[in-house]
């Protein structure tokens, strides 16, 4: 098997240039690949790409590139576990409630009726989450019956997983959340993410803005616990500060952006990542 660092991806960000400059200033020999490119013989141990850190945006390209790869006897950072259990809120949410993480109170519903029964009884506002997706898409605020039934019908006429109603209780907190990136079982660093104007989500692709805070040890045992319970080596976890409960994490993301973590805490992420996929090397 290769002893060498592949970074797979499907869309180069500054992410993935970054990794890629970081393991040639420490003299290695990493291999961009393009998983758009991609095809792997399943049967056959013929492909070698060493240690191969997972960087595609695409859900489903991740998942499975990372099956035929983990498969193949290839190290994915992420390893397939990750992908499914932190791709999946749903997932998450579960596993770490179980794994005693604080979390938002959370709730599921299999059907439009369901859905609008179970806010009726419980009460606005909630936000509504799509269980697999990313940087703030197709999340709504529900804040009356008016607004749930609007929407709901909507995602009724949908792909199938839009149908399975996600519900987190919209918490009282600071206009802003957390993003800290774990590398192994560190965390090393972390940041506010502010809303943008008029906004509620604190996305920074929505216009949000970042500051760097000091990550302080009741965090950091919150994020190794979270990043433990999907199995995670490299992710991202995003937590809010509840004004009832504390910290409560809402979110952990498989392949992380960390370009605006970098630009706001000067820490060389990138290196750190790839320091910590030569140390798996085979």
């Amino acid at each position: 098997m290769s002893s060498g660092l592949s970074i797979l991806y499907d869309t180069i960000r500054w992410e993935e240039k970054a990794l890629f400059d970081a393991a040639k200033k420490k003299g290695i020999d990493a291999k961009m690949v393009d998983c758009k490119s991609l095809s792997i013989n399943l049967d056959k141990s013929e492909e070698e790409y060493g240690t191969v850190i997972q960087r595609c945006v695409s859900y489903y390209r991740s998942l499975h590139s990372t099956a035929a790869l983990e498969g193949k006897g290839l190290n994915v950072i992420n390893g397939l576990n990750t992908s499914i259990l932190a791709g999946n809120k749903l997932f998450t949410h579960m596993l770490l409630v179980r794994n005693g993480v604080p979390t938002p109170f959370s709730a599921v519903s299999f059907s439009e009726e369901a859905a609008l029964e179970y806010l009726d009884k419980n009460g606005y506002p909630m936000v509504l989450k799509p269980t697999v997706g990313s940087w703030g898409r197709m999340i709504s605020l529900l804040k009356d019956r008016d607004s749930a039934e609007g929407i709901i019908e909507m995602r009724e006429k949908m792909y199938p997983i839009y149908q399975v109603y996600y519900l987190e209780e919209f918490v009282n907190r600071p206009p802003r959340d957390i993003r800290a990136i774990t590398v192994g079982d560190t965390v090393v660093a972390a940041i506010y993410r502010y809303s943008g104007d008029g906004q509620w989500k604190t996305n920074m692709a929505l216009g949000g803005k970042a500051e760097p805070l000091k990550v302080t040890k009741e965090m950091e045992d919150i994020c190794i616990k979270a990043k433990d319970a999907v199995q995670g080596q490299i992710v991202g976890i995003d937590l809010m500060e509840s004004k009832e409960n504390g910290l409560v994490v809402h979110e952990v993301n498989n392949t992380t952006e960390y370009k605006n973590t970098v630009r706001v805490t000067g820490v060389d992420i990138p290196a750190l990542m790839i320091d910590y996929a030569r140390q798996l090397r085979k």
